[in-house]
Parts: structure tokens; sequence; C-alpha cells
């Protein structure tokens, strides 16, 4: 267990680690963070900040050792990074970076522990391409095993025609056939360096142009069906890779039951309803439990939520929507506002079932 005005180190520079700094700092820790130079709106909030490449040696060394645990904030943190961290330091084990960051891996891993993602093919080619649009039908979706996030490296394929016009890019990708499903959700566990997990409440995610616009509590019935499968299989994971911290894997709710997704290892845009509308918040749980202190409970507080995202210039009028009481404004703090990039979010909370 982490002594107060101990120090928890943050590898990357953005929103989620910002909000995972103020969590620590109400605990009665330090935060220092690490990464490239950018808009790093972490900063603003850390005692803190080493900028540096991910490949600094030396700059890595020094950061690690003025920390007492370091964890990330993002999934696209090198892995050789994250190894370059005492491993009795850093939490969680960097395997599970190594697992997500490859979408081909992380299938072949999920389909180990019994999972069911969407029928896929590995694509190094055009000719890899056709061939699986051949086996698993149009439309599907091609997708770059590495880098990809929010709707970027990915490619709608709708026929063979497409997919034979198409320029495959010079990485590695995986082709996805199409799922029909009722909703989008996701599980987000916390799990202790003993072994604990606790869930939260999964929300109906609804995305636009690939990107997350919203998460709603209650789910629905479609989707509450499946809660308890896919949180089977989310356990298994996070056994299976020893993990501690906040863990998330996103489904499909569909008429064959959960169809994974994808995983990703850290805290979650889906999961910031649980500021207000959970009695502990993601960020709060994963500081307990890369710090070793006792989880926080994580049952929903609220009748009914919703988190919106706020993207671009949307961010301008944000705080006119406080003249609503039930709405809670998040602004991240970033310098440029451009399309589609995530300024903030809201997020409006129900204790009334009338509401």
């Amino acid at each position: 267990m982490l002594k107060r005005g101990s120090t928890i180190g943050i590898l990357g520079g953005g929103q989620l680690g910002r909000m995972m700094a103020m969590s620590a700092a109400q605990l009665g820790y330090r935060c220092i963070g690490y990464a490239p130079e950018g808009d790093n709106v972490m900063s603003a909030v850390c005692d803190g900040f080493v900028t540096a490449e991910w490949d600094d040696e030396a700059a890595l060394a020094g950061f690690a050792a003025q920390c007492d645990v370091v964890t990330w904030e993002f999934e696209n943190v090198p892995v050789t990074t994250a190894r370059a961290i005492p491993a009795e330091k850093i939490f969680p084990d960097p395997i599970a970076l190594e697992t997500a960051q490859d979408r081909l891996t992380e299938k072949r891993f999920i389909e180990g522990l019994g999972g069911k993602p969407a029928a896929y093919d590995k694509v190094d080619s055009t000719n890899d391409l056709i061939t699986a649009v051949d086996r698993y039908g149009a439309p599907g979706i091609l997708k770059t095993r590495r880098d990809g996030y929010d709707g970027k490296g990915q490619w709608r394929i709708m026929s063979v025609r497409e997919a034979q016009a198409l320029r495959v890019p010079d990485v590695p990708c995986v082709y996805e056939g199409f799922v029909e499903f009722d909703a989008e959700f996701s599980v987000i566990l916390v799990r202790t360096q003993d072994g604990e997990i606790r869930f939260w409440d999964s929300t109906r995610n609804i995305h636009e142009s690939g990107i997350l616009a919203a998460s709603r509590y209650p789910a629905g019935a479609e989707i509450e069906h499946h809660v308890a499968h896919a949180r089977e299989l989310a356990r298994k994971v996070a056994d299976a890779l020893k993990y501690v911290g906040v863990l998330t894997l996103e489904f499909f709710a569909t008429h064959e039951g959960p169809v994974f997704n994808e995983m990703a290892p850290r805290v979650h845009n889906s999961g910031h309803w649980t500021i207000e509308g959970a009695a502990t918040s993601q960020f709060e749980n994963h500081i307990r439990a890369v710090a070793g202190l006792p989880l926080g409970d994580t049952r929903t507080t609220a009748a009914a939520v919703e988190m919106r995202n706020i993207l671009g210039s949307e961010i301008d009028g944000a705080a006119a929507k406080l003249s609503d009481s039930r709405v809670h404004l998040h602004d991240y703090g970033k310098a440029e506002a451009s399309e589609g990039r995530k300024m903030g979010h809201i997020t409006q909370i129900s204790r009334d079932t009338r509401a």
C-alpha cells in the first residue's frame, strides 16, 4: 500500500491522465506525467511533467526513479517504453499493452479464453482482402492491426469490387465481417493486485462517425440480457493478464450473444459517467488499485445517466448547458478545438426516476 505523499507516474499526457491525476491528488498522492511534446493537458494538474520521446532511455530512467509506481493513460504507449520501467513499479503488466495493441493478437487471445469476436481474417495484401471478403462477405471493415482509434485506420468495404479497387495500406491489417447487432456496450472492471474484481454497470454506447458520442444508463433490456456473459469473459481476460487497474471490453449485443469488439487496457471514455453517477469513479478506483488501496464501491447512484462527448468547436457553448442543474461539465483544457477532437464531456444525472 502506497503511503500518502508517494508519487504515481503516468505515461501519457491526455485527458484520461488528467482525471486520474485529479483522483490521485484527492487520495493524497503526487503525480508526474511523461509524454512527448504536444498538448499535454494532464500537465496542468500534475506535480511534475517530463517531456521526452518514448525511446529516451535516460529520461525514462530519471522519470522512473522519481516514481513509487507507474501506470499509463492510453493504450498506444510503446510496449518498450512500459517495459523500461522496473517490473515491480508498473501496473498493469505491459503484457496488457502488448495484447491490445495488435488487433490480430487481441482477437486470438479472446478466442483462446472462449470469447467470440467478429469473424475475421488477417490481411497483408489486396489478394488477402479479396479472399477475406469472399469468405465473410460484405459489408465488412478493414482495420489496421495497430494504432487505430476513434474510427481512424478503418475502411468500410461494401463489395468485392470495392475490395479490388482499394489500395490496401502497407501495414498489417485485419478484415472483420459485418456484425448484425442491436446495440453496443462496455464492460468496465477494476482488479486489485490481490485479484479482487469489481464491475460498474454497463452503458449503451452510441457512436457517430466512428467516435463515441454518448453513453447511457440504463442500457436497456437488449443489453442487460448479455451483461453477465460479457462479464464472465472480462473476468477471464483480467485474470489471464494478472491485470491491475481499470480494464474495458467493448461488445456488440446480438441475437447470438455478446460479440467482442475490442479491449482497452485503461480507463475508458464510456466510463466517464462514473465520476458523478457511481459511488466511486473509474479514475479513483484505478488509482486505488495501482496504489494497493482497498477498492471503492462501484454501484450506480443515479436513476439515469447520460455522458456526451464535446467535440471540436462545441466546447465554446458548453458552459451554457450548466443552466440545467442536472448537468456536470468537464473541460479538458485543450488549446486547439479541431473537428472531431474530444474537448470535454458533459454528464447529465437524474437522481429521481420521474426526471
